[in-house]
Parts: C-alpha cells; sequence; structure tokens
C-alpha cells in the first residue's frame, strides 16, 4: 500500500493549455510542483526570445494558496535571471495584462487565476508583452519545455508594487468619466467577492460617481458560490438600478437592467457597437467569435462595419485585434475590449463602458436594449446544453452524431460552419446550432440561437434527447 500511495504521489500531472492558460483542481491537478514545472518552462521559452528585456508581472487572484502560488513562481523566476515585478494585493487580470504591454522592461506576465470556475480550481495563465492571452503557437512552444532542465543565473530580483496606476490613468483617457458623473444612472455594484474590488469601485470613487455596494471583501471560496456575473448570482437587485458585476479575474461582465432583468452579452455587443460606430464616430472591424449573436451580424452591416469571425476564445480575438484596427471584439461569455484598449478581455472597461452609452444617450439600459431591437429588427434567444465528459471516446461520440444529422427539431441544416467545433445553420435563416469542446471544462457544448423562444426551446429539446444523452 505505502508503495502504491508513494507511486500515486509521484505521478506528475499531464500539463496541457486551453482556452486560456492552464487549469485544475487545487491540491490534485493545480500543484507547487505543476506551478514549478510551467514556470521553468515559460522561463526557456523567454530565454529562447532572446531579448534585453528581463522583466515579469506577475498577479493573482482571490483563491486559495494564489498569493502563496504567485509568491513560489516569483523566487522561481528570480533564480532564474529575471526581474520580478509581484502585485501586493490581489488584482484583475486585464490590469496585469496592460502592465505586460506597457511596462518598458515587460517580456511578459504570470496570472494566478481559474476565472469563473468553481473555487475548487486554479489556473494559471502567461500574457506575452503584446498584452493579450498567449497564442497556441506560443503555448505550444512552451510546452516543449515541460520537465527540460534549467540552470539558476544571478542577477534576479523581486519589488512588490501596486500595477493599477497606469491602469487608472489609460482609463481616464479611453473612458469620459465627467459625463458619466453627470448623468449618471442609480448604480449597484456587486462585488462578487472577486479581484475587481478595491479597482472598479475605487476608479468610481476617484471620479464622483456614486453607487450602491454589496459583497466587498475577497474571498476564496467566492461567498460558496460562482465567481460569474450572471443572474443567478448576482442577487442584489433594486427597482430602477443597473446593476454590475465580474468574474473571479474581472476579466468578464456582467450587467441587470434596471428592472432586473439580465442583459446577454450578445445585446451588450450589438449596442456598444452602435454606439462607438454612429455616436462616436470610430472606425475599424467587428471582431467576433463564431458563437456571437447573429444580432451583432445584423447590426454590424446596418452600420457598415466589416465583420472578422474566430474561434472561441479571447486569444483568438487578441489575435485579430493586433491585426486588424477593432472599433470592438467581443464573445459571447461575457468579454470585450476596444481597439484602442488591450488584446485582453476587461470586465472593468466593459462596465464603464456600458455607463458611458448610457450618459451619453442619457437612457436607462432598458430604453437601449429596446432600441437596439427596433434598430436591427429581430430578437434572438439563446441557450445552452452541457454534457459532462467522461472521456475522448465520448467526445468522439457525441460530435459523430452530431455530424450525422441534417435536420433539428424539423428544421433542415442549409450550411456549416468549422471556424471552430461545427455550427450549423438552419432552413429559417434565422437559427442556428454550436457544437464545441469547452477549452477550460470536461464539457461539450451546444449553444442554440433561434427567433423565438418556442422555436429555442424544441430545438433545446432535440438536442437533449437525440444528441446529447
Amino acid at each position: 500500500m505505502l508503495l502504491l500511495l508513494k507511486g500515486y504521489c509521484m505521478k506528475k500531472t499531464k500539463i496541457t493549455f486551453g482556452t486560456d492558460g492552464f487549469r485544475g483542481i487545487i491540491a490534485k491537478e493545480f500543484t507547487f510542483d505543476t506551478v514549478e514545472r510551467i514556470i521553468k518552462a515559460v522561463c526557456l521559452y523567454l530565454y529562447e526570445l532572446k531579448t534585453n528585456k528581463n522583466t515579469v508581472i506577475i498577479g493573482y487572484d482571490p483563491r486559495f494558496l494564489a498569493k502563496d502560488f504567485a509568491i513560489f513562481a516569483a523566487e522561481l523566476f528570480k533564480n532564474y535571471g529575471f526581474k520580478v515585478i509581484l502585485s501586493s494585493k490581489v488584482v484583475p487580470t486585464p490590469i496585469v495584462a496592460y502592465c505586460a504591454k506597457n511596462h518598458e522592461n515587460s517580456i511578459g506576465a504570470i496570472m494566478l487565476t481559474a476565472s469563473h470556475n468553481p473555487k475548487e480550481y486554479q489556473g494559471i495563465k502567461f500574457i506575452p508583452n503584446y498584452g493579450g492571452p498567449a497564442t497556441k503557437e506560443i503555448t505550444d512552444e512552451i510546452l516543449k519545455f515541460i520537465d527540460k532542465d534549467i540552470i539558476e543565473k544571478d542577477g534576479g530580483e523581486i519589488v512588490v508594487q501596486d500595477l493599477e496606476s497606469t491602469y487608472f490613468n489609460h482609463l481616464q483617457n479611453i473612458i469620459d468619466f465627467d459625463l458619466i458623473a453627470k448623468n449618471q444612472p442609480k448604480l449597484i455594484y456587486d462585488g462578487l467577492f472577486s479581484s475587481s474590488i478595491g479597482y472598479f469601485d475605487k476608479i468610481l470613487d476617484k471620479n464622483k460617481i456614486k453607487y450602491e455596494s454589496y459583497n466587498m471583501f475577497h474571498s476564496s471560496d467566492f461567498g460558496d458560490g460562482l465567481p460569474e456575473p450572471k443572474e443567478k448570482f448576482m442577487k442584489h437587485k433594486k427597482n430602477g438600478y443597473v446593476v454590475m458585476a465580474n468574474d473571479g479575474d474581472a476579466d468578464r461582465y456582467g450587467v441587470l437592467d434596471e428592472d432586473g432583468n439580465y442583459i446577454s452579452p450578445n445585446i451588450v455587443l450589438a449596442m456598444l457597437l452602435k454606439y462607438l460606430k454612429l455616436d462616436k464616430n470610430k472606425q475599424g472591424a467587428m471582431i467576433k467569435t463564431v458563437g456571437v449573436s447573429k444580432l451583432v451580424d445584423i447590426v454590424a452591416n446596418k452600420v457598415n462595419v466589416p465583420i472578422i469571425t474566430t474561434p472561441v476564445g479571447f486569444k483568438w480575438l487578441s489575435e485579430s485585434m493586433r491585426k486588424n484596427n477593432a472599433i470592438l471584439a467581443g464573445e459571447d461569455s461575457g468579454g470585450l475590449s476596444t481597439g484602442e484598449h488591450i488584446p485582453e478581455k476587461d470586465g472593468i472597461y466593459a462596465n464603464l463602458l456600458i455607463l458611458e452609452m448610457m450618459a451619453y444617450k442619457n437612457k436607462s439600459l432598458k430604453e437601449l436594449v429596446k432600441e437596439i431591437k427596433d434598430f436591427a429588427g429581430m430578437v434572438f434567444y439563446t441557450d445552452r446544453v452541457d454534457t459532462k465528459l467522461e472521456n475522448e471516446k465520448q467526445a468522439e461520440i457525441l460530435k459523430n452524431k452530431f455530424d450525422l444529422i441534417n435536420s433539428m427539431a424539423g428544421y433542415k441544416i442549409i450550411e456549416k460552419d468549422t471556424v471552430d467545433g461545427v455550427k450549423v445553420f438552419l432552413e429559417d435563416n434565422l437559427s442556428s446550432v454550436l457544437i464545441r469542446k469547452s477549452g477550460t471544462e470536461p464539457l461539450y457544448r451546444f449553444y442554440i440561437e433561434a427567433d423565438s423562444v418556442d422555436k429555442l426551446n424544441e430545438i433545446k429539446k432535440f438536442i437533449e434527447k437525440e444528441i446529447s444523452n
């Protein structure tokens, strides 16, 4: 038995990078040994760049042992000759990304976070010095160095400091805070125990924007809930108040209107696109993932903005943002940015953009939602079916079942898109289903969209009965 236990303890976790970094259950897949193996591989990758820059920024979210993992990572980088700027406190991912891009000697950054995953998870992201998620090419290169030998070097050091000052100064230049303060809505900020606490509220305070707040302390178990800004977890509603929140590392946003209705990211993207183009005269393409609603396509066409579609995951949006001028980039899971910001999703920035839009238009959020639906001349409804995967064989079976069908709920499939997974378009030219494997969890996801609730439910029932079981 002792030998069996010893063998189990010595078994190394297989390291793979999903949609945005490596994630695993704390003390199971995510351990100090795992962090050490990843950091050593990152160091070897950075040596290969042969650049004079040698500063690594390190931040962490509120999760269990996050600070300890961050300090451990900082010590490793120092031992291998790098200068480390370690955040003095919990910090959002977008601020770490901003510092990675704008610190003059930055070679990249490390963020300890599992984003919106349950409390049992922790994760680690490598952020290159362009300030966005690492591309697949970069993570593939890092994986080549896993468990390779590395020699310690002199010259490393660790500096502990706050990271937000330059990020705040940047936001002051791209958000009209005076206008928000003048025409501000009644606002509730639900901290959701996340890393945005001490940042979103601080910049509101700095600009004399009033708000009520709840759940305003960091908690490793996120109040025994999920650190996800969805209606289920945003419980502090109040008639006439807009409610805003962010996920665990504040790269995603969530918003409720004055009646307490959750406004989907698809609608937010459509509203912001129209606002940025027609009211602010911003130029560039609408860059979106394949899962984004057709509503955004309709609005983009109406305001004469070109559309670029990428696979799911902000790393693909980020890559396209760096190649193209972007008026707006976004995904249906609650991540967005613009060309004048960083090529990384930013929930704090997203919330501020929504507030600025409301102030500029001097309208309630529910009025703006009605306005965008009227402008598009169409309403879309979305839902999702998640199927837990026990193994890779089950994933293959599900995909094969999906590939073989030629109609869904009585509607013929007329087109297929394989940008990421498989997205099918139905004969009504309004409904679609995207099937893809999650990049962060052992799930197959079915993303459904239709122009009526009845049609949406019909398609959902078909998927649950004929495909996902």
